[in-house]
């Protein structure tokens, strides 16, 4: 069922999504009721695509590769999830993941991470990293893609494959990606009056969790930060109801400076993580992302 743009909002207002976000006390009760209730991250047991589904073990995280049927896949997408860094992995994510699998003809790796108070951004971004060189080796070309708190992490990882491993990865998908997790930007108090999912106060409760002991502007925690050169093409998509937009425009900036090929795409009036939500923009921008991902 696609709902109207102008709903999404109220919606999102009237079910209180921000609720983690709005106070430091809020976002440690979200942190502490994970801990000790995780969620189920397992996919849907009903598929929509004709796609199958297989579950390996990279060490110790759960990792699913779903597959398109027919034809050989051609490449690999490692695919990690948003929510913040504490919520699981949810179903628009896993139906997204469908859709890049058999509309695109390749394969996608769904790596399980651990979350705060658990997951740390040294261990997960250095583990992703690896995950994706081994996607590389057995599919011969790897890309990467994340939403949200994950757009950090597929940002991150490009910069450690480009450093450690001396790859230029040939599309890397981002769908309104954390990217600084100082918020500082002076821009985003300008834009958080129109955000009815995300907030600064229990963002920072996040971030300093996520972060661990590596500093705020390591590039494995924040990726605006590193020098941009050499990065391979990116894709990006962002809301302007979103206050992650300002440093999204800073992104591409100093990406483009760089000399990075950025292909920007931007909600008008759309909310965080619009491509994932049942909307037309939504399905429309779906539909692109899986032209950005296709070999």
């Amino acid at each position: 069922m696609r709902v109207p743009e102008a709903l999404v909002p109220l919606a999102l207002r009237a079910t209180r999504a921000n609720r983690a976000f709005v106070s430091p006390e809020l976002a440690r009760e979200r942190i502490a009721e994970r801990s000790l209730r995780p969620q189920s991250f397992h996919p849907p047991r009903r598929l929509t695509r004709p796609v199958t589904i297989t579950a390996a073990r990279h060490d110790g995280w759960p990792v699913y590769t779903v597959a398109p049927k027919g034809p050989a896949p051609r490449g690999a997408v490692v695919y990690t999830h948003g929510g913040a860094w504490v919520n699981e992995i949810v179903l628009p994510h896993w139906r997204l993941v469908e859709q890049i699998a058999a509309e695109s003809g390749t394969t996608v790796i769904v790596p399980i991470y651990p979350l705060v108070p658990f997951g740390t951004a040294r261990e997960v971004v250095g583990t992703v990293a690896d995950i994706a060189l081994r996607a590389g080796d057995r599919y011969g070309v790897v890309r990467l893609a994340g939403d949200s708190a994950s757009g950090q992490i597929a940002l991150s990882t490009a910069l450690e494959l480009r450093d450690r491993h001396e790859l230029r990865l040939p599309r890397t998908v981002l769908i309104a990606p954390g990217l600084d997790l100082s918020w500082s930007n002076p821009q985003i108090p300008q834009v958080q009056p129109d955000d009815p999912w995300l907030a600064v106060p229990g963002g920072r409760v996040f971030s300093e969790h996520w972060r661990g002991d590596l500093p705020v502007s390591d590039q494995r925690v924040s990726p605006l930060a590193a020098d941009l050169a050499g990065l391979g093409p990116l894709s990006v998509y962002i809301g302007t109801r979103d206050i992650l937009s300002p440093d999204v425009r800073l992104l591409v900036e100093r990406a483009r400076a760089a000399g990075v090929d950025v292909d920007l795409h931007v909600g008008d009036g759309l909310v965080h993580v619009y491509p994932l939500l049942p909307t037309r923009a939504g399905q429309l921008a779906r539909e692109q992302i899986v032209a950005d991902l296709r070999d």
